[in-house]
């Protein structure tokens, strides 16, 4: 089934240079998150970071998520009723628990029972700072956390290791 904003973005339009099917990132609908701001109201402090920091295909260090967490600012993660976790602020928290895997858990730890407590307690209180995570999270984030550490290294080991001893054999 299509949904109305995808409907009326599926169709070329005439004059306006695009090809078809392509959304320009202004008409794009925007993605509504609830937020909860734990901050007291106090003048904006001079620390600024661009959304736009980024240049070329490097590391995702999600700065939107660090910035809101400067300012106290942060998204409640709704669940289904299921209890899985859906919507933007979701998708957002995943990433920022990949971004926290990738970057604060040593590679050569074989398995993810071997990583200290204290860096996965690290992750669950960089991810607990920066969003409203419902009851039962620390477990779900650290499993989440665990899959993309692992997803990663296999990754690294898939590209860097062995996609390299196949081109020795040519």
């Amino acid at each position: 089934m299509v949904s109305e904003d995808q409907s009326k973005y599926s169709g070329s339009k005439k004059n306006g240079g695009k090809e078809l099917g392509m959304v320009t990132p202004q008409d794009k609908p925007l993605k509504k998150m609830k937020f909860v701001s734990s901050a007291k109201k106090e003048p904006s402090s001079t620390t600024t970071i661009s959304e736009d920091s980024k240049s070329g295909r490097g590391m995702s260090t999600m700065p939107r998520v660090v910035k809101r967490k400067l300012q106290k600012i942060k998204p409640v993660v709704e669940y289904n009723k299921r209890g899985k976790g859906c919507g933007p602020a979701h998708t957002e928290m995943q990433s920022y628990i990949g971004v926290l895997a990738r970057s604060r858990v040593p590679l050569v730890d074989k398995k993810w029972a071997d990583i200290p407590n204290d860096i996965k307690e690290q992750i669950w209180e960089a991810v607990d700072m920066a969003f409203v995570v419902g009851q039962g999270g620390k477990t779900s984030v650290l499993s989440s956390a665990a899959k993309k550490w692992k997803d990663f290294k296999s990754t690294l080991t898939r590209h860097y290791i062995l996609h390299t001893s196949m081109r020795g054999r040519n």
